[in-house]
């Protein structure tokens, strides 16, 4: 391990940033190292932006994406090598992703999807996954011991903010997982990699695993595994659990984070009647012209 990334990682675990963060920090400075084939601190500010224009216009990486990159590169310049502040945000602007209402799948599409999922760990995975409202970082990192079953809870252990949260496991989940267990016999790990077994599965493969599932039962591509947990949102919302309540179950800092589930979907609307259909105009008398 060099020196810098050393310090990369040191600065990070000083803040309490969580471990997705590192890797993902870790991640984004190394690719920007290996594109230059020199150390990050060779790199210069302009070639910062360069790299930045690269990802964007080569590479074609979503919004999301570059916000992440971004933030790491900020992190290490300013944190790590301590290059002035004025400097990195010009070389590197805060980027905003556009605000868009998540997209759910419905229950009768979810349906679907798990039917299609013969391979019992990954019917398990997207089953935990919607069932409990999971990040995809969260679902990975599940140990066998986070299941709560004589409590009806999943433990979810340093989950976004480094913060420990629980979450619920109804009966239907718990029965699936049950049955998985038996199959498949994790030992520390719920879902441990296929190649490395004392490691747990990657986000890249559950990411696959979703997409592939997708694709077999038909349905459209929406905002990858994430879905699952934004149609668990709005299900509950839709069955009028409290707001605080699913804010809890999510994990969300502030409750403006949970209230963007509050919309009406599409499915809703085509059965609402408008308050112009309880007025009788065959009643009213015509204007005349």
């Amino acid at each position: 391990m060099t020196i810098l990334r050393q310090k990369l990682i040191d600065e990070i675990e000083v803040r309490g940033l969580s471990r997705n963060t590192t890797e993902n920090y870790v991640g984004a400075v190394f690719r920007l190292a290996r594109h230059y084939h020199r150390a990050p601190d060779q790199i210069s500010d302009d070639e910062l932006k360069q790299y930045l224009l690269h990802l964007l216009r080569q590479r074609q990486l979503g919004v999301s994406t570059l916000i992440v990159v971004v933030s790491a590169l900020r992190f290490f310049y300013q944190h790590v090598l301590q290059r002035s502040t004025q400097a990195i945000a010009e070389a590197l602007p805060r980027m905003k992703k556009p605000r868009q209402l998540p997209r759910v799948y419905s229950q009768q599409e979810l349906a679907r999807l798990f039917q299609v999922k013969r391979n019992p760990k990954h019917r398990a995975m997207l089953l935990t996954a919607y069932g409990a409202g999971l990040r995809v970082s969260e679902l990975c990192h599940l140990r066998v011991e986070d299941l709560l079953g004589d409590r009806g809870q999943i433990r979810v252990a340093q989950g976004k903010g480094r913060k420990d949260r629980y979450t619920v496991l109804s009966p239907k989940l718990r029965s699936e997982l049950q049955a998985y267990y038996r199959r498949c016999r994790p030992t520390y790990w719920l879902f441990p990699s296929p190649v490395k077994p004392d490691f747990p599965v990657t986000d890249t493969t559950a990411q696959n695993i979703f997409r592939q599932a997708v694709q077999a039962a038909g349905l459209p591509q929406h905002d990858g595994i994430h879905s699952l947990r934004h149609s668990f949102a709005t299900h509950l919302m839709e069955a009028e659990v409290p707001l605080p309540v699913i804010q809890r179950l999510l994990g969300h800092r502030s409750l403006a984070s949970t209230s963007r589930y509050l919309y009406v979907r599409r499915e809703v609307l085509t059965q609402l009647q408008g308050p112009l259909e309880g007025i009788d105009l065959t009643a009213l008398q015509q204007p005349t012209v």
